[in-house]
């Protein structure tokens, strides 16, 4: 498929889709929302990680306010058939994917795309980075699950704080409360990213999927069901081609090739 707004390919395992729309910061307009949902629908059985970035200076601004524009006296644009048909699904595509995500934050993340890099298992940003709640100044709410989101990784404190604020985030500070996994110099980003997805394109996808369920899923349980669950989880993977291989390597000292399987 040939796309106009984001780049998108897969090799040796890596699923790599970059936001493309760099003149405006990857802010998303409807040909975007469109073309990643293509993709991520269309992701193959051979990837094994995503990587998620954007082109140019930003990762991405959010929405395009331009995309929303209207003539004055027009009715103003149903915010809420937005979110369903875009940011929602979104979000839950990226969380819901059976194999490890990555947010490479390049530059800025603000409003919604601040909280798609959440939305990500692993968020490394460069240092140059930053994190924006945007919403408040427009008179909105954090949506793509930002107030879901926010108080889970930072606190109730914070969140409100980042909230009601939309101050900016400088990834360093970003790592230091918890809200990102790490931050790397802005020359160390491309290479710390792709160290991590060369690791996962080789590790045992399978666990790593069941894995991400547990700990997302376990947020809503007692410790009794979640104890419950990875009963049932390991009984599951004990049983599959990548385990058995872990076990054989492990015990001819050598590296194992995990199939995903």
């Amino acid at each position: 498929m040939s796309y106009q707004t984001i780049l998108f390919e897969v090799t040796d395992g890596i699923a790599r889709l970059t936001f493309n729309r760099p003149e405006r910061l990857n802010s998303f307009n409807t040909e975007m929302h469109a073309e990643v949902r293509a993709a991520l629908a269309g992701l193959p059985g051979t990837a094994r990680v995503l990587v998620l970035t954007g082109a140019g200076r930003g990762f991405c601004a959010g929405q395009d306010l331009n995309d929303r524009a209207v003539a004055p006296g027009a009715a103003p644009p149903d915010l809420a058939e937005s979110i369903e048909r875009n940011y929602k699904p979104l979000v839950l595509a990226l969380r819901s994917l059976p194999l490890p995500v990555i947010a490479a934050v390049n530059g800025v993340a603000a409003g919604a795309g601040a909280n798609i890099a959440l939305a990500c298992d692993l968020v490394v940003a460069a240092r140059s980075a930053s994190f924006v709640q945007a919403f408040a100044r427009l008179g909105l709410v954090p949506d793509s699950g930002g107030t879901w989101f926010l108080p889970r990784l930072v606190g109730n404190a914070r969140a409100l704080g980042l909230a009601l604020l939309g101050d900016k985030l400088p990834a360093e500070q970003a790592a230091a409360w918890g809200l990102i996994w790490r931050c790397v110099e802005d020359t160390e980003l491309a290479a710390v990213v792709e160290g991590m997805a060369r690791q996962f394109a080789v590790a045992p996808t399978r666990g790593l999927a069941r894995t991400k369920q547990a700990l997302y899923e376990g947020l809503n349980r007692t410790l009794a069901q979640q104890l419950d669950v990875e009963r049932d989880y390991q009984g599951e993977l004990g049983r599959s081609a990548d385990y058995a291989e872990g076990v054989a390597a492990f015990a001819a000292k050598r590296t194992p090739n995990f199939t995903g399987r």
